[in-house]
Order: structure tokens, then C-alpha cells, then sequence
């Protein structure tokens, strides 16, 4: 699943797993732990090292540098997960999506984006995590995230209400006629 910053992916994901039960992947990252995540459930946060030796190892589904750091999908997690039968849930930028995609070409691309472009600016400052620089810098790559989402994901949610667009998920991942 995958969407610009601020579409509100998370809210959507967090609220869908209260109905159901899949893996989500816990991506790997660079940069900095913010207040409240726990390393491992938001985040696996591991230095620029550990990311560069799994780069490395091919340890990844895919991996990104994403606003100047550096996000990925560990490829065992996920693999392990699918071996046992779980329908698993990659929440990740657009880039990764389609890399993704490309390695496995079975995977559904679910895109979550806003009603309208200036939603995003409006909850980037809201969830006030991100200086005024950083805000900038997620909302220049939105128009193409944007574009390449109503083209190349299959799936698509407009998240104008929370409980309809998990509601949407829930129904995405169930296989119904959403």
C-alpha cells in the first residue's frame, strides 16, 4: 500500500487491522525514531551501515532513498510470512510499490491518496513531525506519486473519510467487489 506523505496510509492500516488479520511488514529506516514509535513496530531504525551491509547481502524486497534517507522491505520477514500462509501488507512509498511490482508481479498495488492535493500540506502540518523544509520536500514529489498512482496501481482508495476508506481496504483485502 503505498500513497504520498500525508494521504494518511497508517491511520487507514491501523484502523483495517482491528478487523483483520494479516502481516504488516515493519520497514526498515535511517532516519530518526520519532516521539511515540516503538523500533520494531513502526520501524525496524537501523544506522546507514546495517542498511548499506543488507543492500549488500540483497537482504531487501526493495529499498528506496525516500527525503534523504533511506526506507526498505526485509526480504525474510515477508517471505516467512507468505510460506505460512498470511496475506502480508507492505506499507511503502510509490517507488518501492512498483519495485515490488516488477519482483512479484502477483502483488495488488493499493494506493491511498487524498481528496484533493492541498489535503496533504493541511495534515503534514497537522501530525507535526516534519519541519517546514521537509513538509516542502514530500509535497514536490506528490503530483508524481500522485499520477503514478491512478496509473499504475489496480486499487485505489480515496481517503476523504477514515472509516470509508478502511472500510475500502477491508474490502480490497477480502477479494469482494469494493
Amino acid at each position: 500500500m503505498a500513497g504520498p506523505s500525508g494521504a494518511g496510509k497508517t491511520s487507514v492500516i491501523k484502523k483495517a487491522l482491528e478487523s483483520v488479520s494479516l502481516h504488516l511488514s515493519v520497514s526498515a529506516t535511517t532516519r530518526p525514531q520519532r516521539a511515540g514509535e516503538v523500533d520494531g513496530v513502526d520501524y525496524s531504525f537501523i544506522t546507514d551501515e546495517k542498511f548499506e551491509h543488507l543492500v549488500e547481502e540483497e537482504a531487501f524486497l526493495e529499498w528506496e532513498d525516500v527525503y534523504g534517507k533511506r526506507y526498505g522491505t526485509l526480504r525474510a520477514p515477508v517471505e516467512d510470512a507468505l510460506e505460512r500462509g498470511e496475506d502480508v501488507l507492505l506499507e511503502i512509498d510509490v517507488k518501492g510499490a512498483l519495485d515490488v511490482k516488477r519482483k512479484v508481479p502477483e502483488a495488488r498495488l493499493i494506493f491511498v491518496r487524498p481528496p484533493c492535493e492541498d489535503h496533504l500540506r493541511e495534515r503534514l502540518a497537522a501530525r507535526d513531525t516534519d519541519d517546514a523544509a521537509e513538509i516542502s520536500k514530500r509535497l514536490e514529489v506528490a503530483p508524481w506519486e500522485l499520477e503514478v498512482g491512478d496509473r499504475e496501481f489496480t486499487e485505489k482508495i480515496v481517503n476523504d473519510d477514515l472509516d470509508e476508506a478502511v472500510a475500502r481496504l477491508i474490502r480490497i483485502l477480502k477479494g469482494e467487489n469494493a
